[in-house]
């Protein structure tokens, strides 16, 4: 593979070989053989686009760059495709136009970086809010982290093409208590477009870590990125940080973290399992749910110390061990959820109105769902048979074995399917990882690691890839982080999966994504014919 693209593109390779599982390749391609790099790599099959980094590089290369990252699955490689970007002529060519997947990724770096990406379909603010002032790039070396200009706003609201008779409502919460604006324009009740705003929780993460906080600092900002898979977004942090650094973790170290990710899978899973049943008009089914999920709750607190937000998680291991009384808990608990999910399964699935209420609602397509490079439950429930632990394994799961459940149907029933199978695996991975846990130390002693040094990880989420890239700095620290939720994926096709269906069908579908926003609700009503808006509160509310 890697022959080929040298000889076609004539581009400078730099290889760096991880370990023996998976092999991490750079291309430093030319401006006039970008395009032409992607396209092919794109058309290969089994290949995904992982993530997109933008960086500020005016330091070392004296230009901007942008790095298109993509996972050849069937050969577990991660291949990098990067372009420089001089400062006096800040714009690239745009890989969305011919792949959708790649739309979000470059509105934001017109927004942080501002790099414009030439020829993009939609060329929006995506992350900076209406007010934000042109030039003001957040992610740039120059721009301080603690500056919050204010500027004259400029809505960026997308209308229909086809005004009469339709109406747009949102902001609209559907399902969760957090901030959101999908405008869905509707004929009577029917919805014929859908544009989505978000982004309105951004807390600037990436820029926070910058030359701020040591290694194992950023470990503790990581896994409050996200309030319920946390862990998980600390592990890619962790695993993309001991692949700069060539760090190999204790074997004991990768089994507890195996165990935790996968509590943290179960409870997650059963928290949107609850809600579907909620949306469904199916409360007893809700409370059922969360009943069960409880116990996964008080486990992880008994494990870590906390329900959530566990702080396990160090550089190069783990911070506590599982000793014999925690083991024997377990092992108590495991036994009593295997039980309680054949009995929450079967009682759901009796409800003849529950699944009624999820078949045919929100179908997303197979060929739909590549286009996005959507993940998690919501790729496996459109027959997409994906899934980072297996494809690209990390901590013990290539040691472990686990089925991955995947169903074609593409429905919010088969996107919950998804989700109780993989709570039923999560415990067969759980019993079978303390059954095999291996003695030794928790954790890797290491040099400082040079200025420099890259490395990606992913990990997969309850909802699917959590992707993380750094790049070190010295004394220690972060240079570049960049953080690619599977939310990030998965909220794009909400488009593709509302449209056709009714403004009741909203919430179920929306909560099938289980997308990862917060706190906010309120509803925006436009009369397109007349173009007045009326705002109506809902009153305020809380995570779940």
């Amino acid at each position: 593979m890697i022959a080929e693209f040298e000889r076609k593109f004539r581009a400078v390779l730099e290889k760096k070989v991880i370990g023996e599982k998976k092999v991490l390749y750079t291309l430093l391609v030319r401006r006039e053989d970008f395009i032409d790099m992607v396209k092919f790599i794109l058309n290969m099959e089994n290949t995904r686009l992982f993530t997109m980094v933008g960086m500020d590089e005016r330091h070392t290369e004296e230009a901007f760059s942008v790095t298109y990252w993509f996972a050849d699955i069937k050969a577990r490689e991660i291949l990098g495709i990067r372009l420089y970007v001089p400062e006096d002529e800040p714009e690239f060519p745009s890989v969305a136009g011919f792949h959708k997947g790649a739309l979000w990724f470059e509105r934001e770096v017109q927004d942080l970086l501002g790099l414009r990406a030439r020829g993009i379909p939609d060329p929006r603010r995506l992350i900076l809010p209406d007010d934000w002032p042109e030039n003001a790039y957040p992610l740039r070396e120059d721009f301080e982290y603690y500056l919050s200009p204010e500027g004259e706003r400029r809505p960026s609201y997308r209308n229909p093409q086809d005004g009469s008779g339709v109406h747009s409502l949102g902001p609209y919460h559907v399902a969760l208590d957090e901030p959101a604006h999908f405008r869905l324009f509707v004929k009577g009740e029917k919805i014929v477009d859908v544009d989505y705003r978000g982004f309105y929780s951004h807390r600037g993460i990436e820029k926070l870590a910058r030359g701020r906080m040591n290694y194992n600092q950023v470990m503790f900002l990581a896994e409050r990125i996200c309030g319920i898979c946390g862990f998980c977004h600390s592990a890619a942090y962790a695993q993309a940080l001991e692949e700069a650094g060539k760090i190999e973790i204790p074997d004991r170290a990768r089994y507890i973290r195996t165990i935790l990710l996968e509590i943290e899978r179960i409870h997650s899973q059963l928290l949107a399992v609850g809600i579907a049943a909620h949306l469904a008009g199916f409360d007893t089914g809700f409370m059922r749910t969360w009943e069960l999920r409880e116990k996964v709750m008080f486990l992880a607190e008994r494990l870590t110390g906390n329900r959530k937000t566990y702080g396990m998680i160090i550089a190069g291991g783990v911070r506590r061990d599982i000793l014999d009384y925690r083991r024997e808990l377990i092992e108590k608990t495991i036994k009593e959820l295997r039980k309680g999910l054949k009995e929450l399964s079967e009682f759901l699935l009796s409800s003849g109105t529950f699944k009624k209420r999820l078949r045919g609602v929100g179908v997303l397509s197979k060929s739909t769902a590549r286009e996005l490079d959507v993940c998690g439950p919501v790729a496996r429930g459109s027959g997409i048979d994906y899934d980072v632990r297996r494809d690209f394994p990390y901590a013990a799961y290539d040691e472990l074995p686990f089925e991955v459940p995947v169903y074609s149907e593409g429905d919010a029933l088969a996107r919950t399917m998804v989700r109780l199978d993989e709570v039923r695996e999560s415990i067969e991975i759980i019993d079978h990882a303390l059954d095999s846990l291996p003695s030794g130390s928790l954790v890797a002693e290491f040099d400082e690691i040079p200025a420099g040094r890259e490395g990606i990880s992913a990990v997969e989420a309850p909802r699917g890839e959590n992707v993380h890239y750094v790049m070190t700095d010295d004394r220690n620290m972060i240079f570049r982080w960049r953080i690619k939720a599977a939310t990030y994926n998965n909220l794009q096709a909400a488009p593709d999966m509302l449209k056709g269906y009714t403004i009741a069908d909203a919430p179920i579908i929306i909560a099938t994504i289980d997308p990862c926003y917060s706190c906010t609700e309120r509803v925006q009503v436009v009369d397109v014919e007349s173009g007045k808006v009326k705002t109506i509160s809902l009153g305020g509310g809380t995570c779940p």
